[in-house]
Formats: C-alpha cells, sequence, structure tokens
C-alpha cells in the first residue's frame, strides 16, 4: 500500500493529536497500543512532542524518520524522543506493531533528574534509535507490553506508579541490549550521557541563534575540546554536526509551513541572508529550499 504524501508537517504533534487520527480518544500522558492492524496511516510528516516505542511484530513498513528513509521488518525497534519528525510512505497488507507512547512528564513525575531518560544512552541518532532485536528481547518487551496493557485498565491508588515502573523496565532492557552490542562498560558512559543530553538540550533550545561550537562549551563550562570528545564518543558525531542536524530539521518543519516565505525561515533558523541558508540547505538535502518545498507537494 503506497501512501501519497502532500500535506505539511506540523509544528509539533501532542499524543493526543497523533492518536486522534486513528480515532483514539486519549487523556492519558501514556498510551498502549493493542497490536491489532491499522488500516490507515498518517500522510503528514509529523513532530511528536512525546516518546515513542515501536516493535514491529508482523509485515514490514518504510518509515521517514528526520528525513531519512527506513526500512522495518519483524523484531525492529525503534525508540524515538520528543522533536523525532515521522513520516509514513509503504506500509504492508501484514503490517502489526506493538507500540507505547508517553509523556516525560508523566514517567519522570517522582525522579529528581530530568535527563534520566537521555543518560540510558538509547538515542544513538541524536532523537532516535534502531535496535534489531533478538528474539529474546523481543518476547521480553512483548511481555511486558502486555502486562503494561493490563494494569492500564485498573483504577487502583497506585497504578500510575506501576506504569511507570514497567515502562522504565522497558526502557532499560533496550538499553542494557544496546550497551551489551555496543560492549560498553557498566560505569563509563554516565558522565558522556549527562553531558551529552545537556548538550543537545541546550542545541535545542539556543541552535537557532549559535552555531558555534564554543558557545555551548562555555555553558557547559568544559573545554571545546572536551565537549567534542564527549560528543564523539556519545553519538559518533561532532558537535557542529549535531547543530546543524537540528537547524536542518527546523528547516524541514519550516518548509513543511505554507504561510512563511524562505526568507522568513531562513531568518527564523538563524541565517542572514537567504543565499546562506540555500547553501546550508543544499549541502544536506541537495536541492534547495524551493525544490524541496515544491517536492513535498507534489
Amino acid at each position: 500500500m503506497k501512501l501519497k504524501v502532500k500535506t505539511n508537517c506540523k509544528a509539533h504533534e501532542s499524543l493526543q493529536d497523533t492518536l486522534s487520527f486513528f480515532g483514539v480518544n486519549c487523556h492519558r500522558p501514556y498510551y498502549i497500543s493493542s497490536g491489532n492492524p491499522i488500516f490507515e496511516y498518517p500522510s503528514n510528516a509529523f513532530r511528536i512532542d512525546f516518546y515513542a516505542i515501536c516493535i514491529c511484530t508482523e509485515g514490514d513498513i518504510n518509515i521517514e524518520i528526520d528525513n531519512q528513509e527506513y526500512h522495518f521488518s519483524k523484531h525492529k525497534i525503534l525508540v524515538s524522543a520528543p522533536t523525532t519528525i515521522i513520516r509514513f510512505s509503504q506500509v504492508s497488507p501484514n503490517f502489526r506493531m506493538k507500540l507505547i507512547f508517553f509523556d516525560k512528564a508523566f514517567l519522570l513525575k517522582h525522579i529528581v533528574n530530568p535527563f534520566f531518560i537521555e543518560q540510558l544512552g538509547l538515542f544513538k541518532n541524536s532523537t532516535f534509535t534502531i535496535v534489531n532485536a533478538k528474539d529474546n528481547l523481543v518476547d521480553k518487551l512483548i511481555k511486558l507490553i502486555d502486562y503494561l496493557k493490563d494494569v492500564t485498565l485498573r483504577t487502583t491508588r497506585f497504578t500510575a506508579d506501576i506504569i511507570r515502573t514497567i515502562i522504565f523496565n522497558l526502557l532499560l532492557e533496550i538499553a542494557d541490549e544496546l550497551a551489551t552490542e555496543h560492549q560498553i562498560p557498566a560505569d563509563s558512559t554516565q558522565e558522556t550521557n549527562h553531558l551529552f543530553y545537556k548538550f543537545t538540550n541546550l542545541v535545542q533550545r539556543y541552535g537557532s541563534r549559535y552555531k558555534e561550537v564554543q558557545y555551548y562549551a562555555d555553558k557547559l563550562f568544559i573545554s571545546n575540546k572536551y565537549l567534542i570528545h564527549v560528543v564523539k564518543r556519545a553519538s559518533g558525531k561532532t558537535p557542529h554536526e549535531i547543530i546543524d542536524e537540528y537547524v536542518l530539521k527546523e528547516a524541514y518543519v519550516l518548509l513543511g509551513n505554507p504561510e512563511k516565505t524562505i526568507s522568513q525561515i531562513s531568518y527564523e533558523i538563524g541565517f542572514h541572508s537567504i543565499s546562506a541558508f540555500g547553501r546550508f540547505f543544499k549541502k544536506y538535502s541537495t536541492l534547495s529550499p524551493s525544490e524541496y518545498r515544491k517536492q513535498q507537494n507534489m
């Protein structure tokens, strides 16, 4: 089934907005799917403002994540964080998935550290990770999700806390698999991940205004050289590449809004001229901003 992509990317889409497309009226800060078949998918690209865990249990799907296409088949797992841009492009008729959506504020209600999720080392591509999971991990995760689904039917004093605990278990199981797969020592990543996600949080706040690596090193009270080391170790990328990825993602989203001119967009993401923005955009997408916008509306 080929989906025609013609509409524009929203600035952000909440958990409730996403579910409403599928006819699900959800007022909770979390959602656990039934795993039943879905007969229609959004043709829009949309940028989520929640966390998601998606496990392909049958069939396959082509999906664009941050404007790069990926193929998912049985036992592949996607873990994504807020600001990830998603677009479904092609779905097999027998595609099935188990998924969980949750808001960060809900999960971390009793956690003092706001970077707890990020420090697990889950997001190898800035805001998402794709895991080629082994059968035993998938079986374990599906059992946890089924248990989680049962718990959500309760209305007892500790229901919300039990739900949080199970979601923590899911995240920790995936993080442990990633750490084992990459042979990461148990005590070697805490400081690196903490600084890396403080850096990415700063980039999300200031990336449209400040593109110099030194600015972020100063904000973190570390040297430029140490910031490069931390970011490279955590993501395999340089700080400059992370900043450029953020700016490019903002450009993709803003170009999906037909009410904004390219001149307005270039100014909003920190370029002083349309030509400078055009050179930057074409460097990464091979298209000019106007060509990209035209292609999305074909």
